[in-house]
């Protein structure tokens, strides 16, 4: 199997890089999905809501009291102050 090449290893590290600004983006998009989300799609947006903050590595208290709330404005006011400020 052939290895990368420089310029596939520049955008891999890049990506790591910048992987917790990736996170935070993503988190506001899918705290915006949240809010029009119904019935099955809302649990499928929870569970990469849950995934992602893992990633960013919030406390695993603070993702079920957020998760278990099932409430997108808690969620979003969590972001504000405990993600987007650091």
């Amino acid at each position: 199997m052939q290895g990368r090449t420089p310029y596939q290893d520049k955008i891999i590290k890049r990506y790591y890089d910048n992987r917790s600004e990736i996170m935070k983006q993503k988190l506001s998009e899918l705290t915006t999905d949240l809010y029009l989300a119904e019935g099955k799609k809302r649990l499928q947006i929870w569970k990469r809501i849950s995934l992602a903050l893992t990633n960013l590595g919030v406390d695993p208290a603070n993702i079920e009291r957020l998760t278990g709330s099932d409430n997108p404005a808690l969620l979003a006011e969590f972001l504000e102050k405990k993600v987007y400020k650091k």
